[in-house]
């Protein structure tokens, strides 16, 4: 079984000038219930079928399976997706020995900004830079299969800021 253990933080400040690369991405889910999500994502003229399940009892880790697939298949298999696509430029930024996907949304999300961490395990330390900003790993409203069909955030969300 492939294993995912990932935190996520909203972003709030500039993070681009330690890019290290982008990408753009469409991706779309063909289903998604309360036991598992399979995606398919687009990236330039790379294509992936992605399998996730839930979250593990009081962990944020979950299964994982991930497939390349052809471009041309990945795009005939978006018009059986369920309603909705996630648009997004992804940027790489490294920071100590770990590198952070800093999504940047547009359509819909316009605005929404979340970095990504991928851990050897749920213990594993990580360098924070100074523009990562509140956790929202395990919080079902940043997962993007539920942003794929969420219409409007909080202006703090936007912003980014760590207002309770």
């Amino acid at each position: 079984m492939g294993r995912e253990t990932e935190r996520k933080f909203l972003v709030r400040g500039e993070f681009q000038g330690g890019s290290t690369g982008k990408e753009e991405i469409v991706q779309a889910y063909l289903v998604k219930d309360a036991e598992k999500v399979i995606r398919i994502r687009i990236s330039d003229d790379r294509a992936w079928l992605t399998i996730k399940s839930k979250p593990q009892e009081g962990s944020f880790s979950r299964g994982e399976w991930e497939y390349p697939i052809p471009e041309k298949d990945a795009r005939d298999l978006l018009s059986m997706c369920l309603p909705g696509r996630i648009v997004k430029t992804r940027y790489f930024v490294p920071a100590g020995k770990h590198v952070f996907e800093v999504d940047v949304f547009h359509g819909r999300n316009e605005g929404l900004v979340v970095a990504e961490i991928e851990l050897t395990d749920e213990s594993d330390e990580f360098e924070r830079p100074v523009w990562l900003g509140k956790e929202v790993t395990g919080d079902p409203a940043y997962y993007n299969s539920n942003l794929v069909r969420k219409e409007l955030f909080f202006e703090s969300e936007i912003d980014g800021e760590d207002k309770e």
